[in-house]
């Protein structure tokens, strides 16, 4: 079902944009397109298609789960402003 340029303005006027009727008439054409090809992939036929989760069947790499980085915390807990038992202290934002 095309879409009629008052349509297309209601729209735009919801979506607080401000367009004129030229403008509204190329909208509507493009809207329109977007509408038409949305038919199209409705119409295809995908009894029997099983989902995927990606669209390229790729499995990940996966790496083996150790650390690699040195433990710093006590070098970075010596430059902070505040700190105690170990956690950051920061001031209080919200009351």
């Amino acid at each position: 079902m095309p879409l009629t340029p008052k349509e297309v303005l209601d729209i735009a006027a919801l979506a607080r944009i401000g367009i004129g009727e030229a403008e509204a008439q190329a909208v509507q054409a493009d809207l329109n397109n977007i509408f038409e090809l949305i038919g199209q992939m409705r119409r295809v036929d995908t009894e029997g298609v099983e989902p995927m989760s990606h669209a390229l069947d790729l499995t990940l790499r996966l790496r083996e789960d150790k650390v690699s980085e040195t433990d710093q915390r006590e070098l970075f807990q010596s430059i902070a402003p505040q700190k105690e038992a170990g956690l950051y202290l920061v001031p209080k934002v919200i009351e």
